[in-house]
C-alpha cells in the first residue's frame, strides 16, 4: 500500500490489484458452445467473443446495457499550428453529438447503444506539451476519477470513443514515449494535417517527448506530461470497467494510446479490451500490435467519436444472440458428430 498519500497512488494500486476472469463462467460458455448446432469452431471469432463475455461478466453471454462513452477534451498544443481545425470544433462537434448530428448518433441508434458525451473543461485546454507537463498530478487523478463515472447507472458493454482537435498528437507522443522510434513512426494526419502542418506536427512530438524524457518511465507519468483530459479519463473508463467486470471495446488512435498507458503499468490490465477497429491513421495498426491484440473491423475509418467500437458493438451483440439462442443437437434433433 502506498504511504506517501500522492494523487496517483491510489491508482498505482488499483492497477496493480485487478480482478481476473471468471474461469467457472468461461467454462460453462465453453461447453455450451459444444453442443451447439454447427461444426466446433464454425463462427470463428464469434465463438471467442461470446466466451469473452462470459469470462468477464461471469454469467452467460449477453449484451443488454450497452454504451458509447465519449469524452472530449483540449490540448494546449494546437498553439504550434499542428492541425488545420482550431480548438473550437471540439465544442461544435459535442454540441453536435448532443443534437444526434453525427455519425455516431446514426450508429447507436442503428444498434440500439446508449450514448453519453463528456465534456472535459473545454474551454480551459491542457498546457502545451512542448513546454510543459500537460496536467500536474493532481489534476490528471482527479480527471482520471472523473472518467470512471461513465459506468455510472450500469451497462454491460462499454464502447469508448473521444473528441478532441490536436488529440492524435497527443497520442503520437505516448507512443512514442512508450515504444521509441522516431516521431514519424507514430505521427499521422489525424483530422487531415499535411504538408508543413505535418511537419510541424512531427516537431511538436520530437520536441514533447525530448522536453519530458527524464520521467518517461512511469506510464502515469507520461499519461500526465503528455496526455490530456479525455485521455485520462479514458484510461479511468477502463479501469473502473475492468473492477465492475464489463467488457470494453475500446475504438481508435487515441484511445488505444490511452489503453497503452494502462498495460504498460500492469501486462493484464486490458484482458477485458478488444480493439472494435483498426482506422486509417497510419500507426494505428502498429499501436494495437504492442498491445497484443487483433481489431474486429477493417473499414478505413478515421473518425474518432467512438464510431469504430460502436460498430463492433453490433459484431458483440451478434455473438451473444449467437450463443443464446442456437439449439442444442440434443434440443433441434439434429445428428452431432460420430
Amino acid at each position: 500500500m502506498s504511504v506517501s498519500g500522492l494523487p496517483f497512488d491510489d491508482f498505482r494500486n488499483l492497477i496493480a490489484n485487478l480482478p481476473g476472469p471468471d474461469s467457472l463462467a468461461l467454462a460453462s460458455a465453453r461447453d455450451r458452445d459444444s453442443q451447439l448446432t454447427k461444426p466446433a469452431g464454425s463462427l470463428g471469432r464469434m465463438e471467442e467473443i461470446a466466451f469473452w463475455l462470459a469470462a468477464w461478466t461471469g454469467r452467460k453471454p449477453a449484451v443488454n446495457r450497452p454504451l458509447v462513452a465519449i469524452f472530449a477534451g483540449n490540448h494546449g498544443v494546437t498553439k504550434q499550428k499542428i492541425t488545420p481545425y482550431p480548438p473550437e470544433v471540439t465544442k461544435q462537434m459535442v454540441a453536435n453529438f448532443s443534437n444526434g448530428g453525427a455519425a455516431i448518433n446514426q450508429i447507436c441508434a442503428t444498434y440500439d447503444l446508449g450514448l453519453k458525451v463528456f465534456d472535459l473543461a473545454l474551454d480551459y485546454p491542457t498546457a502545451d506539451i512542448t513546454e510543459e507537463a500537460a496536467l500536474s498530478e493532481r489534476d490528471c487523478a482527479a480527471t482520471m476519477a472523473f472518467g470512471m463515472e461513465a459506468i455510472a447507472g450500469g451497462t454491460d458493454l462499454l464502447c469508448l470513443g473521444e473528441m478532441g482537435i490536436g488529440n492524435t498528437t497527443i497520442a503520437a507522443a505516448i507512443n512514442l514515449a512508450l515504444y521509441g522510434g522516431t516521431a514519424e513512426d507514430w505521427v499521422g494526419p489525424g483530422t487531415g494535417s499535411e504538408g508543413e502542418v505535418l511537419k510541424r506536427k512531427i516537431a511538436a512530438v520530437d520536441k514533447a517527448v525530448a522536453l519530458h524524457k527524464d520521467h518517461l518511465s512511469d506510464p502515469l507519468e507520461i499519461l500526465r506530461r503528455l496526455g490530456g483530459r479525455e485521455i485520462a479519463a479514458i484510461a479511468g473508463a477502463i479501469l473502473a470497467a475492468r473492477m465492475e467486470r464489463i467488457p470494453v471495446l475500446l475504438d481508435g488512435y487515441v484511445v488505444t494510446a490511452a489503453a497503452a498507458i494502462l498495460k504498460a503499468a500492469n501486462p493484464s490490465a486490458l484482458d477485458h479490451c478488444l480493439i472494435g477497429h483498426v482506422s486509417a491513421e497510419p500507426a494505428h495498426m502498429k499501436a494495437i500490435e504492442k498491445l497484443g491484440k487483433t481489431p474486429l473491423l477493417a473499414l478505413g475509418m478515421r473518425l474518432g467519436e467512438g464510431s469504430g467500437a460502436a460498430l463492433a458493438a453490433g459484431i458483440v451483440k451478434a455473438a451473444a444472440a449467437c450463443h443464446a439462442g442456437m439449439a442444442t443437437f440434443d434440443s433441434a434433433g439434429v445428428s452431432n458428430k460420430g
